[in-house]
């Protein structure tokens, strides 16, 4: 299998920009859809990835990294194999952000959006309902980075790109 290459906002912003359609967890594409997203996070330097970003217009949202403690100490190349092949491997089918608290910024860029980068600010713990594999219904609660990771993915679905929030004091 060929190597898989995100869209990006040279390739195609109109269709990056579009909303994604919920999944229907019946869909007899939908196993094909969540190997190609998680192909492409393997093979990857990515925290997490919406399908949007791949070509594959439904509510679907990898996270592979949120961990900053690992992510530091892989930039750092002072990881453990362990650390190395870590892999959250969450998949959230439909995901819908429930409730919101607090602010939290960091800098952010993207597989879709090329070299830009900028400071966004995001909320601190967000409050998601999601599906599964399997089709079972969750609501996690996501603090810090990893809400900031999955709050951002999800803006994909919604045809958002992380630029268009940059305080425009900051880019």
């Amino acid at each position: 299998m060929s190597k898989l290459k995100a869209i990006t906002i040279a390739d195609n912003e109109a269709f990056l920009r579009q909303i994604s359609i919920p999944v229907d967890l019946s869909d007899n594409e939908l196993s094909k859809d969540i190997s190609v997203l998680e192909q492409f996070c393997k093979e990857n330097d990515v925290m997490a990835m919406a399908a949007i970003q791949l070509g594959i217009s439904k509510r679907l949202v990898y996270l592979k990294n949120t961990n900053l403690e690992i992510i530091n100490k892989m930039q750092s190349n002072s990881e453990t194999e362990e650390e190395k092949n870590y892999n959250e491997a969450k998949i959230l089918i439909n995901p819908i952000i429930k409730k919101k608290e607090g602010l939290t910024e960091y800098w952010e860029n993207c597989a879709s959006c090329l070299n830009n980068m900028g400071r966004v600010l995001r909320p601190y713990k967000i409050k998601v309902k999601y599906q599964d594999t399997n089709g079972n219904s969750h609501i996690d609660i996501f603090e810090g980075f990893e809400s900031t990771v999955l709050s951002h993915e999800m803006d994909h679905l919604d045809g958002i790109l992380f630029y268009d929030r940059i305080d425009p004091n900051h880019r």
